[in-house]
């Protein structure tokens, strides 16, 4: 079922003489349990036309590097096979993605968007709507819960936004069916790349270079779907128990594949709730109640990647304590190179380099520490983000802007004053020795790189 609450007109009015109707994926990166995809062929079945899928690559994306685009073609190659089989066309160009779908609108009876919600995603959307003749449709996918149904401004915490997303979740979870285009688009003859070879493509793109993961997952729906019913089998009764053990390995790992939108958010809670047990209501807490707070925060705050998005409580604590000495200052090269006095920082951030990812509560350790080792807050935030968007499979992210600001009080409340942090939470090594078996995790660490330096 698609909600109407999903579909919102950018540009209304009666679809023009066309060739196609044209979806433009770029959120959604999937051709199942795709809102926005069965909206288009329901579109296009009644306008009698063939439906035509579009991807833009621009080596230019903000922050992107050959690591996100190996992930991520490797799913758009996926993507154009499961499409196909449908009877779907499907182009990628290498272009910048709102000028890619500008040209190819040009043809289109009616245009339709998937939904992002960072500025510049947004802001793509914006001046295509603003250019086309068409009419424009953006049907939401990435949230279980639609971002206005759920709230309608910034929430200041989980406890403020749990109830909101409480009251209308049930409505939500509803499974997605494919419906059947009844004209091909899979013949419409138009350029684009071949992305059977996906180094070559990463080739011509030409994007920065960056050490590559020794231990990186392979991308794609197909891939996030195994993970998905392996965790489901195999961790879901322990998760509420064992995720938070970095030395263990009790999460779902699909964090990458939701932030590339190779696999829906809704799927995974459907499959979850399914299942049950004890550790369903603590996944689905992370899975929708935490991440959807994450949008609701970069939708709703313009200064999501900045200190002004901070609480007036920490940004005063933080600024009152800005100028206190640090036992520890690195430079952002010593802290990128893993080379601090931290046995368990340093493997945290080895962890990021060799597989793209980080565990969940090290995560929040590693951000802490960075707070604490950099000459300020902002350095500290400059600092974290830079490392979190250039390494993470998963930067770039509304819940990587969230998490690299909740180190920093965002979504938390005051705690006892020390040096430097003030009143924002506070994290130790010492707290982590006593919770877990860090020894352990630093030879689970080793073990990526199997003899490959850092």
């Amino acid at each position: 079922m698609i909600h109407p609450e999903r579909v919102r007109f950018l540009r209304s009015g009666s679809p023009v003489p066309g060739r196609y109707v044209l979806y433009w994926m770029q959120a959604s990166q999937r051709a199942e349990y795709n809102h926005a995809l069965e909206y288009a062929v329901e579109a296009a079945n009644r306008l009698r036309l063939p439906l035509l899928v579009f991807f833009g690559l621009t080596p230019r994306y903000p922050g992107a590097n050959r690591r996100h685009y190996l992930f991520m073609l490797e799913g758009l190659q996926e993507v154009s096979l499961s499409l196909r089989e449908r009877g779907i066309g499907f182009v990628a160009r290498k272009t910048s993605p709102e000028k890619g779908v500008l040209e190819l609108a040009r043809e289109a009876a009616l245009l339709v968007t998937d939904r992002g919600y960072l500025r510049h995603q947004r802001e793509w959307r914006r001046k295509v709507t603003a250019r086309v003749a068409c009419p424009v449709v953006q049907v939401e996918s990435e949230v279980v819960v639609p971002a206005e149904t759920a709230s309608l401004k910034e929430d200041y915490s989980a406890a403020t936004f749990r109830p909101k997303i409480r009251r209308v979740l049930e409505r939500f979870m509803v499974p997605l069916a494919p419906r059947e285009p009844r004209y091909r688009g899979d013949s419409l003859e138009v350029e684009g790349l071949d992305l059977s070879d996906p180094e070559g493509v990463l080739k011509d793109l030409r994007l920065p270079s960056v050490p590559m993961p020794v231990d990186a997952p392979v991308g794609g729906t197909g891939e996030a779907r195994a993970r998905l019913r392996s965790f489901v089998r195999e961790k879901l009764d322990h998760y509420h128990l064992l995720s938070r053990h970095p030395e263990l390995d009790y999460t779902s790992g699909l964090s990458p594949y939701l932030h590339f939108g190779q696999i829906s958010p809704l799927q995974v809670a459907l499959e979850v709730r399914e299942a049950g047990g004890p550790g369903a209501e603590a996944f689905l807490e992370q899975l929708i109640v935490r991440r959807e707070l994450s949008v609701n925060f970069v939708l709703h705050n313009p200064s999501y990647d900045s200190l002004e998005a901070l609480p007036a409580w920490a940004l005063r604590t933080l600024w009152e304590h800005a100028a206190d000495r640090r036992e520890y200052l690195y430079t952002l090269r010593e802290l990128e190179e893993a080379r601090t006095h931290d046995p368990f920082w340093n493997a945290a951030q080895k962890e990021m380099l060799a597989t793209g990812r980080m565990h969940n509560y090290m995560r929040m350790y590693w951000g802490k520490k960075i707070l604490e080792w950099t000459p300020s807050p902002a350095e500290a935030l400059r600092v974290a983000l830079y490392l979190n968007d250039r390494y993470q499979l998963d930067g770039r992210d509304p819940n990587g802007y969230a998490g690299v600001l909740w180190c920093l009080g965002k979504h938390d409340r005051a705690f006892a004053e020390r040096p430097v942090t003030g009143k924002v939470r506070w994290m130790s090594p010492e707290g982590l020795r006593r919770k877990f078996d860090m020894e352990a995790y630093i030879r689970k660490v080793d073990s990526f790189f199997q003899g490959k330096r850092v």
